[in-house]
């Protein structure tokens, strides 16, 4: 019986064989309409189910109910009058928490000896719920402003003293070697090749941290506040009001959207280098 030959030229074969790229390395492709088709498509089930009674509008408003509750609130200036108090607050607990953070951070990325003393500190405090400890500044600082701004202070400060550390730490040595084999002063060195090299991690730091900070204000001022966004929600559910309740929280959620972007354009500022 013949034999069929099988000796086929490598160059037929690749001739009208497409091959696909795989060369993208993972990168993210941008689709923001699934996101907004999604949404809105949430929101229209939500409603329906009002409408025809099937969800309870005592219990969960329709989001037109919302929409307009939050249109009064905002008109009348009283939602306004609480998110300023809310943000006063987070704007200066997450600066003093901040500056914190960074300073020991980076002190514990650069020493041996604050390492060894800093980081198991850091270990053993950081998984307690800042908000614990509340009480415990009330009693310290009394029941104004200062308790409420040292809770969210020490809330920022541990992310972002690990973010920072992590940061230092994951710089590369070699740069640094090569700093000093050209006898670069220290301060040189940490401007040019450490503070450019954590600056990653640091926003990414500032990214969580002020997530936490808006939790934090939240909680405190629930516990021991007359003003502010969390006294506002606290009071609108002891009363029912379901639909400033959500309008309140759809307003924390708007305003972490708004923070979210001011990082993320400071990211693309600073670290527009890369």
């Amino acid at each position: 019986m013949a034999e069929v030959s099988t000796n086929i030229p490598l160059q037929n074969l690749a001739v009208n064989v497409p091959v696909r790229f795989r060369g993208a390395g993972f990168d993210p492709v941008p689709r923001q309409w699934i996101a907004w088709t999604f949404f809105a498509a949430l929101l229209l089930l939500w409603q329906a189910g009002s409408m025809h009674g099937l969800i309870d509008q005592l219990f969960l408003p329709s989001p037109v109910r919302i929409a307009q509750s939050l249109y009064e609130l905002t008109l009348s200036g009283e939602l306004l009058r609480h998110l300023g108090v809310s943000l006063a607050r987070i704007g200066v607990g997450w600066l003093f928490g901040t500056i914190a953070g960074v300073l020991v951070g980076g002190l514990i990325g650069l020493s041996s000896i604050w390492r060894s003393a800093g980081l198991p500190f850091i270990s053993a405090l950081f998984p307690i719920p800042k908000i614990a400890l509340l009480p415990l500044l009330i009693l310290w600082l009394g029941i104004g402003e200062a308790s409420k701004i040292a809770t969210i202070a020490l809330g920022v400060f541990f992310p972002m003293a690990i973010s920072t550390y992590a940061g230092v730490d994951n710089v590369q040595r070699n740069l640094i070697r090569m700093a000093q084999s050209f006898n670069v002063p220290v301060a040189a060195i940490i401007a040019k090749v450490v503070i450019p090299g954590m600056l990653p991690s640091v926003l990414s730091g500032c990214r969580i941290s002020a997530s936490i900070a808006l939790i934090l204000v939240v909680s405190a001022e629930m516990i021991g506040a007359n003003v502010g966004i969390g006294s506002f929600l606290l009071t609108a559910g002891n009363l029912m009001q379901t639909d400033q309740l959500m309008a309140g929280i759809v307003a924390i959620s708007i305003l972490g959207l708004v923070i979210g972007a001011v990082i993320s354009w400071l990211e693309r500022v600073l670290l527009s280098w890369r």
